[in-house]
């Protein structure tokens, strides 16, 4: 009892009850907390790149699907709807034929060319060693390099009074003057060979994992039955390769079928049209003002290249499947 006595003087004295909790600590001015708006929404942060991705990508490609149907051209003073008309047009017209020919061509030699240089340099560069990873640096470059600079460096050097012809007239003593880009049968392959070059060393990274993630009790196994070098890559280490081979190809397909740098930075399409490629084609039209005409065909390049992709990807998907 006395205790609880000196309890409750203490608790008068102080100005409290006896038995309240004690009084919480004084707390210092409260700071103003962050806005949470942006926490609670964080994809407000993306909205600055989602503008520039819609106003130079998205809406350009969603109108690229409206303008072939009017007559907007630089003869017109308004646009207005014009049905079908774009392409019966190009259809009529005997030079879309070849342009898609040359395309088709100019592709499939991309695809070989690419594939062949970029598997034989991972092939040769597969072991990690100092001398191999400077090399693969060095076959990477291209890559890096912009397609028309590429386009426009082979063409100084493939001229008639280029380096090539200079080289060649020093090795041989005598003046050589060959039209490198001046024949209608060969200027083609060689702009393909351009290409290839260019970007073989994409290839050969891929390629190089390709080859890296094959399990090496996979290939000692072949060495033990008594396979050789060859027939170990053909038999056992080449189908193990066809993931990587499906992406190569279908990359260089779609990427040759849509080239324009090189072309229009070496030939521009000549001689004889013998290099007009599709979008060299449809770039003429566009400069001569028939912008609806080019915009309808660029929207049948782009069916083509869905028409030609897809069963190129299917196929070769089922082949991974039945090799591996």
């Amino acid at each position: 009892m006395a205790q609880t006595a000196l309890d409750a003087r203490r608790a008068a004295g102080s100005g409290r009850k006896a038995g309240a909790p004690d009084a919480a600590p004084r707390r210092g001015p409260r700071r103003p907390g962050p806005r949470r708006g942006f926490q609670q929404h964080p994809w407000w942060f993306a909205l600055p790149a989602i503008a520039v991705f819609a106003a130079f990508f998205l809406v350009p490609n969603l109108l690229n699907f409206f303008y072939p149907f009017t007559n907007w051209s630089a003869f017109h003073s308004s646009i207005s709807f014009a049905g079908l008309s774009n392409f019966r047009t190009i259809a009529h017209d005997g030079s879309l034929q070849l342009a898609l020919r040359t395309t088709l061509e100019y592709a499939v030699g991309v695809a070989i060319f690419q594939n062949g240089f970029g598997l034989v340099l991972a092939l040769l560069l597969e072991q990690d060693s100092r001398f191999n990873r400077f090399f693969r640096a060095v076959f990477f470059l291209p890559v890096l390099l912009s397609a028309l600079a590429v386009g426009y460096v082979f063409q100084a050097l493939l001229n008639q009074d280029g380096a090539v012809n200079a080289l060649l007239s020093d090795l041989t003593g005598t003046h050589v003057d060959v039209p490198w880009l001046g024949s209608t049968t060969w200027t083609l392959l060689l702009l393909t060979v351009i290409h290839g070059w260019k970007w073989m060393g994409l290839a050969m990274l891929v390629y190089l994992a390709g080859l890296k993630s094959i399990p090496s009790d996979v290939t000692e196994a072949a060495a033990l039955d008594g396979a050789g070098a060859w027939r170990a890559f053909w038999s056992v280490r080449f189908p193990m390769l066809a993931p990587a081979l499906t992406f190569n190809v279908t990359t260089a397909l779609i990427g040759s079928m849509n080239t324009f740098d090189i072309v229009q930075a070496t030939t521009k399409g000549g001689p004889a049209d013998s290099t007009q490629v599709f979008n060299i084609y449809m770039f003429r039209i566009f400069g001569e003002g028939l912008y609806a005409q080019a915009t309808a065909m660029s929207l049948v390049l782009f069916a083509v290249v869905v028409v030609i992709a897809i069963p190129v990807v299917v196929g070769m998907r089922r082949r991974e499947r039945v090799l591996l």
